[in-house]
C-alpha cells in the first residue's frame, strides 16, 4: 500500500524545509539561510492524528529566471506536483504577496491538487492574522498563519490537510534494503540515481555540488516467480559529493557532506561510485576507509565506463589498479557501468542483494571451528621469542552487520598482523563473505578457563 504525498511549494527562503521538519518532527534536513539551498525533492514520512503520508520538500519556485538549476528545480516541483494528493504553499508573512508568489499561485490554480495556504513566519498569533489576510488576493482560499520553526498554527493547517488524504490501515513495515550512493562531485551519484529507479528525482547537471542533501528513493523491485526470487525493497539514498575539508566553506555543503557521512552509517550497503576517466583520487581511498570504519557492506561502482576507450585486457587492468588502490575494501565486488546509457546499471540491484545477505549472515560455531582448525593445520600460529607459541581455543559469531567473529587464544599480543590476515582470508575462502567486511574480535582466554568448558575444544597443530 503506498502513502499518500503531500508537496510543499514555495518561493526559495520562505521556510518550506522548516516546515518539512516540523510536520516529519525530525531536523535533519539542510535549513540555511541562503535561498536555493533545496534543490532536488526529499520524501519524508509524517502523520497527524490517525493519517499517514509522506511529506516532500522541493527547490524553491522562481518562474522569470532561467539560470543555472532553475529550470532542473521547476522539473522537479512538476514532478513532485504530479504525484501529491494535497499541495501545502508557503509564503512568507513578513514579506507580504509577491510577484512571485502570483506567479506560483497562478501556475496552482491550474493544477489538479488541493492546495492549502501557508503563510509562515507568523510568531505573533495576533499580528500572524493581520499578516495572514493579506494573502486572500492570491485567490487560494483561507491563508493559515503558521511558524514553521515553532510549530504555531500547524495543528489547524494539518487538520485541514488531513481531510485532502484517503484513510489507510496501519501498513506493515517492510523490510527494505538501505543503499547509499556516496562519492567526490560530479561522478554520476544523481546520474546514477535516475538510473536506479527510472525516473528523474534527483537533479543532473555538469555543475559539480549539485546535490546538497542526502536524497532517500524507496524503490520496489519485483521478483521473479519462475525463479523462485522474491521481490525486494531498497531505500537509496544520493548524498552530497564529498570534497577535501580544506575545499569545503561554511554552509550548506559543509552540511550536506556531514549529512552523507550520516546516510554511510545508517546504511547496509555502500555504492562507491568512481569517476571511470578521473580514476581512483585519493578523495575516493578516504572514502573506502570510511566505509570500512563503518563496517558496511560496499560495492564499488565506475562510471562512466562508456567514455573509455577499451580493448579485451582494459577492464581487467582497470579492475586491478582499482583494488589495489582501494585495498580497504579489497572485498568489495566491482562493476562497470554507464548511468547515462543504463549500461549494466540493473545487475547492481543484484550485487546489492548478495552484499546484504553476506552483511547479515550468522555462521555457526562448528563451521567456524572447522575453518580454523584447518586453517591451523595449514600454518601454524607465530611462536615468540621465548618459544611460547600462540594458540586458538575456538570461535563463535558474535554479531551481524558486519559478521563479527571473537577468536579465544591464549595471548592476543603473540598473533601479529600478517597472521591475523591470514586467518581472515581463511574465513573468506571457506566461507565467502563476499562484499562485506568481517571483524575478528582477538581475545585472551586462560587454558584452565578453556578446558572447565566441555563444548569448546582447543584448537592444536
Amino acid at each position: 500500500m503506498t502513502l499518500p504525498i503531500v508537496a510543499v511549494i514555495g518561493r526559495p527562503n520562505v521556510g518550506k524545509s522548516t516546515l518539512v521538519n516540523r510536520l516529519a518532527g525530525v531536523t535533519d534536513a539542510i535549513v540555511h539561510d541562503q535561498p536555493g539551498v533545496t534543490r532536488d525533492r526529499t520524501y519524508r514520512p509524517a502523520f497527524w492524528q490517525d493519517r499517514d503520508y509522506l511529506v516532500v520538500d522541493t527547490g524553491g519556485l522562481v518562474f522569470d529566471d532561467d539560470t543555472e538549476f532553475l529550470p532542473l528545480i521547476r522539473e522537479q516541483a512538476i514532478a513532485a506536483l504530479s504525484e501529491a494528493s494535497a499541495a501545502i504553499f508557503v509564503v512568507d508573512g513578513q514579506a507580504g504577496p509577491t510577484a512571485g508568489d502570483e506567479a506560483i499561485a497562478d501556475w496552482l490554480r491550474q493544477q489538479h491538487v488541493p492546495v492549502l495556504l501557508a503563510v509562515n513566519k507568523c510568531e505573533s498569533p495576533q499580528q500572524g492574522l493581520v499578516q495572514a489576510s493579506q494573502f486572500w488576493e492570491l485567490g487560494l482560499g483561507e491563508p493559515f498563519p503558521i511558524s514553521a520553526i515553532h510549530g504555531g498554527g500547524s495543528g489547524e493547517l494539518l487538520d485541514q490537510l488531513i481531510t485532502y488524504l484517503p484513510t489507510l490501515d496501519t501498513l506493515p513495515d517492510t523490510p527494505e534494503i538501505k543503499v547509499a550512493i556516496v562519492g567526490r562531485p560530479n561522478v554520476g551519484k544523481s546520474s546514477l540515481l535516475n538510473a536506479l529507479t527510472g525516473e528523474k528525482r534527483s537533479i543532473v547537471s555538469p555543475i559539480s555540488g549539485t546535490t546538497r542533501d542526502a536524497i532517500d528513493m524507496v524503490v520496489e523491485r519485483t521478483g521473479d516467480p519462475d525463479k523462485g526470487s522474491e521481490g525486494k525493497t531498497y531505500r537509496l539514498i544520493d548524498t552530497a559529493g564529498i570534497r577535501k575539508k580544506k575545499n569545503v566553506d561554511y554552509g550548506p555543503e559543509f552540511f550536506g557532506i556531514n549529512r552523507a557521512f550520516k546516510a554511510i552509517r545508517r546504511s547496509d550497503i555502500v555504492l562507491l561510485v568512481i569517476d571511470a576517466i578521473d580514476g581512483v583520487t585519493e578523495q575516493d581511498q578516504k572514502l573506502a576507509g570510511r566505509i570500512a570504519d563503518e563496517g558496511r557492506a560496499a560495492i564499488i561502482v565506475v562510471n562512466k565506463w562508456d567514455a573509455i576507450d577499451k580493448d579485451s585486457y582494459t577492464i581487467y587492468e582497470y579492475e586491478k589498479l582499482v583494488k589495489d588502490r582501494l585495498n580497504f575494501i579489497e572485498w568489495a565486488q566491482m562493476i562497470f557501468v554507464s548511468a547515462l546509457t543504463g549500461k549494466r546499471v540493473e545487475q547492481i540491484f543484484d550485487l546489492v542483494d548478495t552484499a546484504a545477505e553476506q552483511h547479515q549472515r550468522r555462521v555457526s560455531t562448528s563451521v567456524i571451528n572447522e575453518v580454523l582448525q584447518e586453517a591451523v593445520s595449514w600454518h601454524s600460529p607465530p611462536t615468540s621469542r621465548q618459544g611460547r607459541q600462540g594458540k586458538i581455543y575456538y570461535g563463535t559469531q558474535v554479531k551481524s552487520h558486519p559478521p563479527t567473529i571473537a577468536l579465544f587464544v591464549n595471548d592476543p599480543k603473540r598473533f601479529n598482523e600478517n597472521y591475523r590476515r591470514y586467518i581472515e582470508r581463511q574465513f573468506r575462502q571457506q566461507l565467502g563473505f563476499t562484499g562485506t567486511p568481517i571483524r575478528l574480535l582477538w581475545r585472551g582466554k586462560k587454558a584452565r578457563d578453556v578446558e572447565n568448558n566441555t563444548a569448546n575444544r582447543a584448537i592444536r597443530v
